[in-house]
């Protein structure tokens, strides 16, 4: 049997779950303007992924650089949540949601 089908499923699985609480930090610590680290994280991972021979590897980091980028948009949105008071807003960053 062949198992690499499983395992990228399960690894994209766990990559959305890992960045999801790493969206919400980053939002509460240093809002939006940290868009640029997933950015460079999300294309340095994607170009990485086209130098790598393993196909299983090679698509965990694909992934795992589509994810980043995608937290690019989420961080975005997760502003809008703190500002409907859907999540804890920084108090020392209280300008920022008005």
């Amino acid at each position: 049997m062949y198992f690499q089908g499983i395992i990228i499923a399960v690894a994209t699985f766990l990559m959305i779950g890992l960045f999801h609480p790493i969206v919400i930090k980053s939002e509460y610590y240093w809002g939006v303007r940290c868009w640029p680290v997933f950015a460079i994280a999300g294309i340095v991972l994607l170009i990485g992924s086209l130098f790598i021979s393993d196909i299983l590897v090679a698509a965990i980091v694909g992934v795992t650089g589509c994810s980043a980028l995608w937290s690019i948009l989420e961080i975005f949105e997760q502003r809008e949540r703190v500002r409907k008071g859907w999540f804890p807003m920084n108090p020392k960053r209280k300008k920022d949601y008005e």
